[in-house]
């Protein structure tokens, strides 16, 4: 691409590991980083990721908060990002139930600062997370982008939702391309703890007893963390292109695409999974207890029982399709768990 891009929570899970493809693949683009590095969940991982990138030549690394209005159009100033991904957001669907102050200030007060940047400092496409948590409860699947998302079950869904309606706005009223991206259940190594397989994988090392909720009844649609940075690469360099309207105004140059694995796995059989490749690893011992650790719990507030992503759109647009297996990433999860934890 050899321009500058601009991610936020670039010490995050996926924002880190988009950083680490695009200086791989592209070393003369410029890559700017923006994390407040958080104690959501271990810094240490946060750190590690960090440190990492920090190796790349053309990486800049910036602390500081996106609800900071000045800092985030300073760096717009300073560096005049082309792309902008904004990947930065207070995450999980539970915390929002007990910290809702956290995800007014980041993901609304902290994306408005992003949209308004780009309205000032004109940029060639924004891309923002969104998340399969705003399908709700829709029965209908697998969830399409078509589908109706009116009726979020939690706070963190409801903020994702806001952030396609406001991205829609300003696409519209000042012509900024953006899309969208509704991630399904991300995971790989160096993932987030908050997640079901890396919790579980941190209390069975423990010795203590996983919860799988609504009685092991749970679909998920796990989609591996390189196929989520290949879909946002993809995706960011074919921005929605500017038409203009009968009335001579803009038509909203706004998308939105699913990028999930569109194979969603029942948590029974992931969780065994997930023990068979703990195993293989040497994370837990071959003569571990499983099904002693295991405890089968309602429904928790805020959850879904399935989700399920329709990813035609993307296939058709951009020719990807997630693929990796759901043991081909675990496995890669286990060894990594192991060095890092363990060695």
């Amino acid at each position: 691409m050899n321009q500058c891009v601009l991610i936020t929570g670039a010490s995050g899970f996926i924002g880190s590991n988009l950083a680490k493809r695009i200086l791989t693949d592209a070393p003369d683009t410029r890559v700017i980083g923006l994390d407040n590095m958080n104690d959501y969940y271990d810094v240490r991982i946060k750190e590690a990721r960090l440190k990492e990138l920090e190796a790349f030549p053309n990486y800049v690394f910036v602390k500081g908060n996106l609800a900071d209005k000045s800092l985030v159009f300073d760096l717009f100033e300073t560096y005049h990002p082309a792309i902008v991904v904004n990947l930065a957001a207070q995450a999980g669907v539970r915390y929002s139930i007990i910290n809702p102050d956290a995800y007014v200030e980041s993901n609304l007060l902290g994306f408005y600062n992003i949209l308004e940047a780009c309205r000032h400092y004109p940029v060639e496409h924004l891309v923002y997370a969104s998340s399969s948590s705003v399908y709700g409860a829709n029965k209908k699947v697998p969830y399409s982008t078509e589908d109706k998302v009116d009726n979020p079950v939690s706070l963190y869904a409801a903020t994702k939702k806001s952030n396609e309606l406001l991205a829609h706005a300003y696409s519209k009223l000042y012509n900024i391309p953006s899309t969208g991206l509704r991630f399904f259940t991300v995971y790989g190594p160096a993932g987030r703890p908050d997640m079901a397989y890396f919790g579980f994988t941190d209390k069975l090392r423990a010795g203590q007893t996983i919860e799988i909720f609504n009685y092991g009844n749970c679909k998920r649609d796990f989609t591996y963390i390189d196929d989520i940075v290949e879909g946002v690469l993809r995706v960011m360099r074919k921005p929605p292109q500017k038409k203009t309207g009968e009335d001579g105004l803009p038509i909203a140059p706004y998308a939105v695409y699913n990028i999930g694995n569109s194979n969603p796995e029942n948590l029974l059989d992931f969780v065994q999974i997930l023990s068979e490749e703990l195993v293989r690893a040497g994370v837990l011992p071959e003569d571990y207890d499983f099904e002693a650790h295991k405890k089968l719990v309602p429904m928790q507030p805020g959850d879904v029982p399935v989700t399920y992503a329709d990813t035609t759109p993307l296939e058709r647009d951009f020719g990807f399709k997630p693929h990796t297996p759901l043991r081909e990433g675990l496995r890669k999860f286990a060894q990594w768990y192991k060095e890092f934890y363990m060695e």
